[in-house]
């Protein structure tokens, strides 16, 4: 079921996309193709690609990760937003079986406006994007002024300068728009 807000202004949402099976580049372009498509969605705009290795628990190994961040204006409401984003990460043949495990397409919702929301179904903004490179160094690409709301407190850029997170972080060629 999509719920629509059409009485209020558009939220502006930014969401983080990863893939580290299968062609990533290809799972990602998907995505955003997937996105413009759909009427509830407008994409504003699409970051640059990073590389960078998994985050995972000890003992783990996974394939290298490809990441975005895409800066969407939206009248869904949060609860269907993420509902298509499931939808979208299962059409793309990811599959739920361990946290943390390796995936064809992940799909996290960053922030929504200045939402501040914690509960069983959604937690905003994402409650660990301030310890992660790979979503704040293209994040801050496309808003580096954007104001992200409690816990956080700061700007995308000022959670760059202080992100404890020190992995190397690789941008690539990759386009994420389709041809």
């Amino acid at each position: 079921m999509t719920v629509c807000l059409p009485d209020r202004l558009p939220a502006s949402v930014f969401l983080g996309l990863g893939s580290n099976l299968g062609d990533r580049a290809a799972s990602l372009r998907w995505a955003v193709a997937a996105l413009r498509g759909h009427p509830g969605v407008e994409v504003v705009a699409v970051s640059p690609v990073y590389e960078s290795a998994a985050h995972v628990l000890p003992g783990q190994v996974q394939p290298d990760y490809l990441n975005a961040v895409v800066w969407l204006r939206t009248h869904l409401s949060p609860e269907a937003f993420l509902e298509l984003c499931g939808q979208l990460e299962a059409a793309a043949g990811r599959v739920r079986t361990v946290r943390w495990a390796p995936r064809t397409l992940d799909l996290d919702v960053l922030a929504w406006d200045a939402l501040v929301r914690y509960d069983d179904r959604l937690m905003l903004p994402h409650p660990r994007l301030a310890v992660r490179r790979f979503v704040l160094q293209p994040w801050a690409d496309l808003a580096p002024d954007f104001y992200v709301p409690a816990p956080f407190c700061a700007t995308v850029s000022v959670l760059l300068q202080r992100c404890p997170d020190r992995a190397p972080l690789r941008r690539t060629g990759v386009s994420l728009e389709t041809s």
